[in-house]
């Protein structure tokens, strides 16, 4: 995850963040939520368990979904999962080819036409880290399901959290299943949140929201004062500028005032998903709670800092500019194999096998208890593709394809 982009794609930098610095802080936050949660004297007798045995539960739990909560993000960020839909769109719905060639079910193609790096995780986590048996990296029920942002394998709903995207693969529906009754999930015809799974994506929104401000900063792309003009206003943040502007060693760097800002942005980001979670812990549980933690407020500060990255950081030309590579790059990569190990001739498809991660094909025979690649159906023969370029790092992919395309030669 160290190669791959949290949101500015391809970067040489140390300072900005990639997926693996990203995972580590929302990891940091995660174990903080839950100690904070565990304040609570109500919530602690609520579990029936002493506040030391949770202690050695709770947030060891979220640590360990939220240092994994994002393994399944393919290369060049979320641009990258459009470009994987975008992709299988076209390539299924060409001259009506795609049914008649592949012969999939409806839900079968959805998942590379909503393709989603959460469910990508999952099958990373439960099927893909192959040693010596087929149960990926062997981890807890509890921490998989905290995992689970969206435990959905089938109809996407915009609005409905838990059925936002396509979060759980056909080829992991029965794997989930376990999950979600060892978790007790089921809810109706359908499934609800792990209770921690709001936690972790609390830590997930509070730190790349954070963090991309103060990278955006860190690429000298506005000032501590652009920052000031623009939340001054949001509720509760005009006395926190106030103190930051006043003199103190330091307070003339701008990068002091910007750091102490990010501080106290993610305190109070942290206490307000504690608190909501603590407030609505009995809707969490039924199912019934519809909102993110951190927005979940009259206050909007996630909502202030969500418009902020939307004008200051993601329109940025370097930015795009990057992104347009990577969908070169990524379809490129996925023409490159879905044509030649489709090929009608024997040697070709022979060829692109060869090129092919061998633990990534070892892990779909396992799976499905075939002998060889040929012997796979052409469901899963498009999950070894995807499995394959999903785990890309940036870099490899750039020159995999650079390699492929005939750009260079070593």
């Amino acid at each position: 995850m160290h190669d791959k982009t949290q949101v500015f794609p391809l970067t040489a930098d140390d300072n900005i963040h990639s997926r693996l610095t990203h995972s580590m802080e929302v990891m940091s936050i995660g174990y903080s939520l839950g100690m904070d949660i565990l304040k609570n004297r109500a919530f602690v007798k609520k579990t029936g368990l002493s506040r030391g045995k949770l202690e050695r539960i709770i947030p060891v739990m979220l640590q360990s979904a939220c240092l994994v909560h994002d393994i399944g993000n393919p290369p060049f960020g979320h641009f990258g999962e459009t470009v994987i839909k975008e992709f299988f769109s076209k390539h299924f719905a060409e001259n009506e080819i795609g049914t008649k060639k592949y012969g999939l079910s409806k839900e079968e193609k959805e998942d590379f036409t909503s393709f989603d790096g959460n469910a990508q995780g999952f099958r990373i986590l439960t099927k893909l880290q192959v040693l010596n048996d087929p149960f990926g990296l062997n981890l807890t029920l509890g921490v998989l399901g905290a995992y689970c942002k969206y435990p959905n394998y089938g109809k996407i709903v915009d609005g409905d959290l838990p059925k936002h995207k396509r979060g759980i693969f056909q080829s992991e529906i029965d794997y989930f299943r376990k999950v979600a009754d060892g978790c007790e999930l089921n809810h109706g015809d359908s499934y609800k949140r792990h209770p921690l799974a709001f936690l972790m994506e609390a830590a997930d929104s509070i730190c790349y929201l954070v963090m991309d401000m103060e990278d955006g900063f860190n690429k000298k792309w506005y000032k501590y004062e652009d920052i000031r003009d623009f939340f001054k206003e949001t509720p509760g943040l005009g006395k926190v500028f106030s103190d930051l502007d006043k003199k103190h060693p330091g307070a003339e760097l701008e990068v002091t005032r910007v750091v102490k800002f990010r501080i106290e942005v993610i305190r109070r980001l942290v206490k307000l998903a504690s608190d909501n979670f603590i407030s609505n812990i009995d809707l969490i549980h039924d199912g019934t709670y519809k909102h993110e933690l951190i927005e979940d407020s009259a206050a909007g500060l996630a909502k202030k800092l969500h418009e902020f990255c939307r004008k200051k950081i993601l329109p940025n030309r370097e930015i795009l500019s990057l992104e347009m590579t990577g969908h070169s790059v990524l379809s490129g990569l996925l023409k490159f194999y879905t044509d030649f190990l489709f090929h009608d001739d024997k040697k070709y498809r022979k060829k692109a096998l060869g090129m092919l991660s061998n633990s990534i094909v070892r892990a779909a025979l396992l799976e499905t208890g075939k002998a060889e690649f040929e012997d796979l159906n052409n469901y899963y023969k498009l999950r070894v593709i995807v499995d394959y370029i999903s785990g890309m790092t940036d870099q490899f992919a750039l020159i995999q394809y650079q390699k492929l395309s005939g750009q260079k030669i070593s």
